[in-house]
């Protein structure tokens, strides 16, 4: 084999895929395919321990794949003494070494990345060929093209158009399957105490795994998490498995429960794939053919897979869609102002509030937290006590495995956080105890009573929620969705007003300090 090649075709730690456009362009025989362990990539953010492996070990076990297909493979890891650290150096110095024609790369999902690349063909003075990530259901030029001169670019009608786009649960008149495009009315069910669900698919780490728990624990000691246990699958054919456990297991009540929360029980009925899905272990093509399929095959009812297709078809395009539509500038949205940086318990998971502690506990665990523990409880607590967007977005990108700034910056940014004035969202997803109650069994035996809004036991989020829409009520009140909660906050007695906004304020300078 030489030294020299016709193309680098360069593939990111998010792009393990067998079908990336990359791979599709490459000559097996005559271009090298790159991949490399950054300290650019690992340390932008302290990203979960948990996270890193994942990826590390991911990519090893591709490049293993990619050479059994064939491929001339360039593997850098990240204690080589040659390793420069980032996508651009590597570059650099693979292209002095097999002097190719061209660097070849698919998209990238985040702008910074974006963004660099745009100089390296200037800087390498040779073409970089930038290919379109066609993985996903809509193109970023599609969807500018579906948002422009629109008033409101809401996600149900984006969805709708894909299901039309896509013919997934369609009638054969174009009517959507049940007469309705939306089942989430059925989707917030509390899940009764006899009804336990099967345990996950979890797997144990392979002998590349454990070598990349080793340099993780060796390298990133005061990055956020545990390393072990490590429950992971870390290639496509264990992705695979995941995704029929869930399939075959959970998916049938995963539409009535999928807004559930329980003690101890992180997952419930919800797919726990979206880590690979969002690193090309999994195609979310197949994976909504897989889910349409279950579904005729009368495997599991219409509300499951409905619910579960709109988090994919509809929510997972449409996020990044917005994201590519709006940014850099999105990612500098503060609507409320919010100025406090995040309390400890954010890092720790130490505090009396048991739904803050059983969300972020689980989190620091296992680099997992399901999409309501994620908006209404820690989303929803950093919403009511004002804190900052920018370190709320970086919290959540580094402490979720599944967590890409394409994915992460929108959810959080105009879902948790209503920074963006309510592009995304139709008003703020605040929210007191009381929803927490109704959806869990987390306050139960909490220290602080969910029925009271004053007093020292009083739930925390009881008093910041009325404390929120009073100190936002300029930007709030005429929001008609908002309407009814201004009526019962006006019609409280004077002196009741001013001890909810004393607790409040009292909580919020105890934090600070």
């Amino acid at each position: 084999m030489g030294e020299t090649a016709r193309n680098l075709c360069l593939i990111l730690g998010d792009q393990l895929s067998m079908r990336l456009p990359t791979l599709r362009h490459a000559d097996p025989s005559r271009d090298v395919v790159v991949l490399a362990e950054l300290r650019a990539e690992a340390t932008y953010v302290k990203h979960h321990k948990k996270k890193i492996i994942l990826i590390f070990s991911a990519m090893r076990q591709f490049a293993q794949e990619l050479r059994a297909a064939g491929y001339r493979v360039h593997y850098v890891r990240y204690d080589e003494a040659e390793n420069s650290g980032s996508f651009y150096g590597e570059v650099a110095r693979l292209a002095a070494r097999y002097r190719p024609q061209a660097v070849h790369v698919t998209e990238p999902g985040e702008w910074r990345i974006w963004t660099d690349m745009q100089a390296w063909q200037g800087r390498l003075q040779i073409p970089v060929v930038i290919h379109e990530d066609d993985r996903f259901f809509c193109s970023r030029t599609q969807f500018a093209a579906w948002a422009s001169g629109r008033k409101s670019l809401r996600m149900e009608y984006f969805y709708r158009d894909m299901r039309r786009q896509h013919k997934v649960l369609l009638a054969e008149d174009q009517s959507p399957i049940g007469g309705e495009w939306n089942f989430d009315a059925e989707n917030r069910r509390r899940l009764p105490p006899e009804v336990v669900p099967r345990p996950h698919r979890s797997f144990s780490p392979s002998k590349v795994t454990r070598e990349v728990m080793d340099l993780v624990v060796r390298e990133f000691p005061d990055h956020f998490g545990d390393s072990e246990p490590f429950e992971f699958a870390t290639t496509a054919a264990e992705a695979e498995q995941a995704l029929d456990d869930f399939i075959t297991y959970r998916l049938a009540q995963f539409g009535d429960y999928q807004d559930a929360m329980r003690l101890d029980a992180p997952v419930l009925f919800h797919a726990y794939i979206s880590m690979y899905i969002n690193i090309g272990l999994l195609d979310p093509k197949t994976v909504i053919a897989r889910v349409e399929q279950a579904y005729h095959a009368g495997d599991v009812p219409l509300n499951a897979a409905e619910g579960f297709i709109r988090q994919i078809l509809g929510w997972r395009e449409y996020v990044r869609g917005i994201y590519w539509l709006k940014m850099p500038s999105y990612a500098e949205g503060n609507f409320f102002g919010a100025k406090r940086a995040l309390p400890d318990f954010y890092w720790t998971g130490k505090t009396d509030m048991r739904c803050m502690a059983q969300a972020i506990g689980q989190t620091k665990q296992l680099a997992y937290a399901h999409h309501i523990q994620r908006l209404m409880v820690t989303g929803n607590f950093a919403l009511l006590y004002g804190a900052d967007p920018a370190a709320v977005n970086e919290w959540y990108l580094l402490v979720y495995a599944d967590a890409f700034e394409w994915v992460e910056l929108p959810n959080t940014q105009g879902m948790a956080l209503f920074a963006d004035g309510g592009l995304l969202a139709s008003k703020p997803y605040a929210a007191s105890g009381k929803y927490i109650d109704k959806m869990s069994d987390y306050c139960g035996e909490c220290r602080y009573q969910v029925e009271s809004a004053t007093g020292e036991k009083a739930c925390p989020f009881n008093y910041l929620y009325w404390n929120f829409l009073a100190e936002h009520q300029d930007k709030l009140e005429k929001n008609p969705r908002m309407a009814m909660m201004y009526r019962v906050w006006s019609k409280m007695p004077p002196e009741k007003q001013t001890a909810i906004r004393q607790a409040a304020q009292k909580f919020i300078a105890n934090l600070a300090s």
